[in-house]
């Protein structure tokens, strides 16, 4: 643990709050034991909807939806099915760029942002396409080639890209005008490669994170602010982490042991080894984080790592009572995160769980209210009261 009074390293929102969001299941795996499928919680339609409309109700601001090739829903179609329903939560759609030709990945993403009325955020995917080996060097550039078209589309009046991926262009911004205004929708992005790092410094706005202990969350965060800084940036932070929250410390870890009674490590490593990030360095760096834990799975006094041996990515979870874990996202706070992305297991119940017990004592913010991003009132684009020309 970080000895105290912890310094913040620089960020761009400076005022001591934050974003709360959960997530959604969008690429399976919700379950009341881990390791185990549940087929009364597959992720169809009904039950993402009902995830969602859940924490949209509790009062988070935000949820993830996630991306992967497994049986599930694809997260702009889900989006657009979803966006009518809701009334005041965000979407952070995950986007795995190279599936999307960029100006008509903007296109789509126009049109969601106007229908959520300026409540989109985008989560960057950069991993391999489906089915396929690429280098990282084509990985990073095409996210890079992406992002740059996405942004020159929510900034100017015209794309005019050269790069080695997607080549000349020099078009119109019309067709892709977002609802939001400086800047368009947020950009979230996570990963520890170099690559990774240095994408998210010189073009994005959130770094995510998974669980770690404190110091080395922190130097990440003093890492990639630092980069961002050489490109005369600066961004926020978000940690991505699931929860157990009860009323006794006793009733969350017994929940633990709980989730883990029918665990079976074939199903499991069947069960993580299905995503396209089963083996990345932020899945593998989770999995060293498990082998410094004590007998029960914890790395710190209420980090839990016994997740991660039944999931992909985010492997760690905060345990305890409301008292711990606001307290534990107060230091995170203090740290400079500034998102959380959150979840637990099963979903509905645990959201439940955290949005009456922890949610009303966090400065829940929108993050993209907080940087100007969503307007007061309806802006003038192409798609609600700008001029249309031939």
């Amino acid at each position: 643990m970080l000895d105290t009074p912890i310094h913040p390293v620089a960020i761009r929102t400076t005022d001591r709050l934050a974003e709360i969001a959960w997530f959604c299941d969008l690429c399976g795996g919700d379950t009341e034991f881990l390791g185990q499928l549940d087929p009364d919680r597959r992720s169809n339609f009904e039950h993402c909807r009902d995830i969602l409309l859940t924490a949209d109700r509790l009062g988070f601001l935000n949820i993830l939806l996630p991306t992967s090739f497994v049986v599930g829903q694809e997260p702009i179609a889900f989006a657009s099915a979803i966006a009518p329903m809701t009334s005041n939560i965000s979407l952070l759609v995950a986007i795995r760029t190279g599936e999307f030709h960029p100006p008509m990945l903007a296109r789509a993403l126009s049109t969601l942002d106007h229908v959520l009325d300026g409540r989109l955020t985008i989560n960057i995917i950069n991993s391999e396409l489906p089915g396929l080996k690429e280098t990282p060097d084509l990985r990073y550039s095409r996210c890079a080639e992406t992002i740059q078209i996405l942004q020159q589309s929510w900034t100017r009046d015209r794309i005019q890209h050269d790069g080695p991926v997607y080549g000349k262009l020099d078009m119109s911004t019309a067709p892709v005008k977002p609802y939001q205004q400086n800047g368009g929708p947020l950009l979230y992005f996570g990963g520890i490669a170099e690559g990774a790092k240095e994408v998210c410094a010189q073009y994005c706005d959130v770094f995510l994170m998974w669980p770690e202990p404190e110091e080395s969350l922190y130097a990440t965060m003093q890492d990639v602010s630092a980069r961002a800084a050489r490109h005369g940036r600066t961004l926020d932070f978000g940690l991505r982490i699931h929860v157990v929250v009860r009323e006794t410390e006793a009733e969350a870890r017994a929940w633990t042991r709980r989730m883990m009674s029918k665990f079976d490590e074939q199903q499991a490593a069947a069960l993580k080894n299905r995503t396209q990030d089963a083996q990345s360095l932020g899945v593998v760096r989770q999995d060293e984080l498990r082998k410094t834990a004590d007998d029960d799975g914890f790395v710190e006094p209420i980090l839990w790592t016994g997740i991660g041996r039944a999931r992909s990515g985010c492997g760690g979870a905060l345990v305890g009572t409301p008292e711990q874990i606001i307290a534990q996202l107060n230091r995170y706070m203090d740290m400079g995160i500034r998102s959380f992305v959150l979840s637990g297991y099963p979903l509905i119940e645990e959201c439940e769980y955290f949005g009456k017990l922890v949610l009303p004592h966090l400065p829940n913010v929108r993050l993209g209210d907080v940087q100007g991003r969503r307007p007061a009132q309806t802006p003038v684009t192409p798609l609600t009261t700008g001029e249309l020309t031939y």
